[in-house]
C-alpha cells in the first residue's frame, strides 16, 4: 500500500463492523478519493483508537498527567488532558501497521492523528505541508521507523463545516503526488544574508541579470521598511537586503549613510529594471512609494490576489499559499519574533 489513512477513533458504525470509516465521515472520505483519482484499493485505512470512545467523546481516552502515556503532550488543553496509559497498546498497535505496510505517504486526519504521528498539535497550523512522523521505533523497537505524514482535518470536521472540504481536497491531491515515493522532499533554496555592496552587485550580475520576472517581499516596523528580499523566478536564489539591525543600538544595518544610500540605489533600480511579483504586493508597493519613493513601474501580479480571483472561498494568507501550492513546512511558526511580519498578510 503506497498510502496509509488514520484517522481518530471509531464512530459507532465502525465498532459495529469492526472497520474503519463505516460511516458517513467514511462516505466523505471516499467521496473526496475518488474526486482527487485516488482508488480506495490504493489506501490502508485505520485509527489512532480502534474503539468507540464512551458517549463518542474523545476525551475519554483522557485523564490527568500522572495517568499519561510518558513522553507526550496533552490530547486536549483548557483543562490540559493526556492520553492514559492503558491505551497505549492502541498506539503500539497503529505503529506496527504502519512498520508493517510501509506506507510512501500517511494522511493523518484530524487532531489526534497528528498528535499520535508527530507529537504535535494544530491541524489548522500544520495540514497540508509534509512532515516526517518522530522516530516511532522509540516505542515499538526495532529499526529507525520514519515515515513522510500529510495532516489534514477529519472528515467529521468537513461535514461539520462544510466549507473545509476544497482545504482537504487539496491535501488529499497532495497525498496522491507524495505517494509515488517515500522521502520527505523539500524545495532547494540559497538564501544570501546580510550582504555586504560587493555581495549585493555579485548577485545582481550572476542571479538576477536575465530572469523574466522576479518575486519581492518587504518587511516592516511601523513606517520603516527593514528588509527587502528578492527572489528569482524558481525560487532557487534568493537575497535580503537589511535595512535594521536590532543587535544595534542605533537599529541602522549599514554603517554609514553612503552605504545605506548606495543600497536603496540598488533595490530602485531592481525594482525599476525586473517584472515583479509578490504576496498583498500593493502594501508593498505603498511602502516603497511613500516611505522611499521607489516605484515598481513593472508590476506583474499579485499572489494574493490572483489566488483570491481563482478560489475565493479559501484563505488567502501566505502561509495558505504555500500549503496549497508547494511542499513548503509551516515557516511563519518556526520564528519567535513576529515583529515585522505584514499585518494585512
Amino acid at each position: 500500500m503506497s498510502i496509509m489513512i488514520v484517522g481518530e477513533a471509531w464512530s459507532e458504525q465502525d465498532e459495529q463492523r469492526s472497520a474503519p470509516f463505516s460511516g458517513t465521515a467514511g462516505g466523505m472520505l471516499r467521496s473526496l478519493l475518488r474526486q482527487a483519482g485516488i482508488a480506495e484499493s490504493d489506501c490502508y485505512l485505520t485509527n489512532v483508537f480502534n474503539r468507540f470512545p464512551a458517549g463518542g467523546r474523545l476525551e475519554n481516552f483522557c485523564g490527568p498527567k500522572a495517568t499519561a502515556i510518558p513522553n507526550y503532550r496533552p490530547l486536549f488543553t483548557k483543562p490540559d488532558q493526556y492520553v492514559r496509559v492503558d491505551f497505549q497498546h492502541e498506539l503500539h498497535r497503529l505503529y506496527t501497521e504502519i512498520r508493517n505496510r510501509q506506507p510512501n505517504v500517511i494522511l493523518a486526519m484530524g487532531n489526534v492523528a497528528l498528535w499520535a504521528l508527530c507529537k504535535k498539535q494544530g491541524i489548522k497550523k500544520y495540514r497540508g505541508s509534509p512532515l516526517e512522523t518522530f522516530d516511532l521505533s522509540t516505542e515499538i523497537g526495532g529499526d529507525r521507523l520514519v515515515r513522510k505524514v500529510i495532516p489534514t482535518w477529519h472528515p467529521n470536521s468537513v461535514m461539520r463545516q462544510y466549507g473545509l472540504r476544497p482545504i482537504v481536497l487539496a491535501d488529499v491531491s497532495k497525498t496522491r503526488r507524495e505517494c509515488l515515493f517515500p522521502e520527505l522532499r523539500r524545495p532547494s533554496h540559497l538564501i544570501y544574508m546580510n550582504p555586504d555592496l560587493q555581495d549585493i552587485e555579485d548577485f545582481y550580475h550572476e542571479f538576477l541579470v536575465g530572469q523574466p520576472f522576479l518575486s519581492c517581499d518587504i518587511e516592516t516596523i511601523g513606517l520603516d521598511i527593514t528588509e527587502v528580499g528578492y527572489s528569482t523566478a524558481d525560487g532557487s536564489r534568493a537575497i535580503v537586503l537589511p535595512f535594521y539591525d536590532r543587535e544595534k543600538s542605533s537599529g541602522n544595518f549599514w554603517p554609514t549613510l553612503e552605504q545605506e544610500r548606495a543600497a536603496w540605489a540598488w533595490v530602485r533600480r531592481i525594482n525599476t529594471e525586473f517584472p515583479m511579483i509578490g504576496q498583498n504586493f500593493s502594501y508593498d508597493m505603498k511602502y516603497f512609494w511613500k516611505r522611499m519613493g521607489i516605484p515598481c513601474p513593472k508590476f506583474l501580479g499579485d499572489t494574493m490576489l490572483q489566488h483570491h480571483s481563482l478560489q475565493p472561498e479559501l484563505e488567502k494568507s501566505l502561509g495558505f499559499l504555500g500549503s496549497i501550492y508547494t511542499n513548503e513546512p509551516s515557516w511563519k511558526f518556526m520564528r519567535n519574533d513576529h515583529s515585522t511580519l505584514k499585518k494585512e498578510d
